[in-house]
């Protein structure tokens, strides 16, 4: 379980609860995101690259290239856990490792690229500016990633609004935009565009049981009540439809 005074109130919550429902339903990253990626040098041929807080290893696996040394962080087992068989099922050479992104005993000056998608704002700030200044090679990059629902989109709104009846001390923002805009890196760089992602009833109900404020923090008695009215919700829009979000790249060089 991880608590922290400055997200949700102090409220506990374990990614390892949502491990099933993460890898399932949460790789919606779009294709113009792994572009960006790409042209900045994820993945590159016969480069080293880490992905911290790798979740369920969906960025590696989707930038997978066999020339590159790719490896993947977690502090959660569970997560780690999916990530590794669906990298076995795929024949996928990447290193899955458990362990805190702000201590990962990985030698120092080893990687040309480091990722941080979707989770930067739970790790220690200031241990990390100095952990990925100690991992990256020199002239090495390091690319923080954001993407989230836009409030304007009537069903992202609708679904919040329902989480936030049954989770009151969810807090859906924790300021993530903000934190790709701040400081902690001299010489950043930040990028940011709209893309409408495709869904399903299913996959968008699946891609809500997978996020902080259901799963991984909702009493299972709590979790069957709001699960139940959110489907009953969804059964009022198409089968397909599509959710709008918008997505930061943050990136620096060495």
């Amino acid at each position: 379980m991880i608590t922290k005074k400055n997200i949700d109130g102090g409220n506990a919550f374990d990614w390892g609860f949502t491990s099933e429902q993460y890898a399932k339903y949460r790789d919606i990253y779009p294709p113009e995101l792994y572009e960006r990626l790409r042209k900045l040098g994820v993945a590159a041929d016969g480069s080293s690259w880490l992905d911290l807080g790798t979740g369920t290893g969906i960025l590696p696996q989707n930038l997978y290239n066999p020339k590159a040394e790719i490896v993947g962080v977690d502090i959660s087992e569970e997560q780690i856990n999916y990530a590794g068989l669906t990298a076995e099922k795929n024949g996928l050479n990447i290193s899955y490792i458990v362990s805190p992104a702000e201590k990962t005993g990985l030698p120092s000056h080893s990687f040309d690229c480091i990722t941080a998608a979707q989770c930067f704002q739970y790790f220690d700030r200031e241990t990390m500016k100095s952990e990925i200044r100690r991992l990256l090679k020199p002239n090495g990059k390091f690319i923080k990633i954001y993407m989230d629902w836009c409030l304007d989109d009537g069903i992202a709104e609708k679904s919040v609004g329902l989480v936030k009846e049954y989770n009151k001390k969810w807090d859906i923002g924790i300021d993530c935009e903000k934190d790709m805009f701040d400081g902690l890196f001299d010489g950043r760089v930040t990028e940011n565009f709209y893309c409408d992602i495709p869904f399903t009833r299913e996959s968008w109900h699946g891609r809500m049981c997978a996020c902080r404020g259901t799963l991984a923090s909702m009493g299972k008695a709590q979790f069957e009540k709001w699960s139940a009215e959110h489907l009953k919700m969804l059964s009022e829009y198409p089968e397909r439809f599509t959710v709008k979000h918008r997505i930061y790249i943050t990136y620096f060089e060495l």
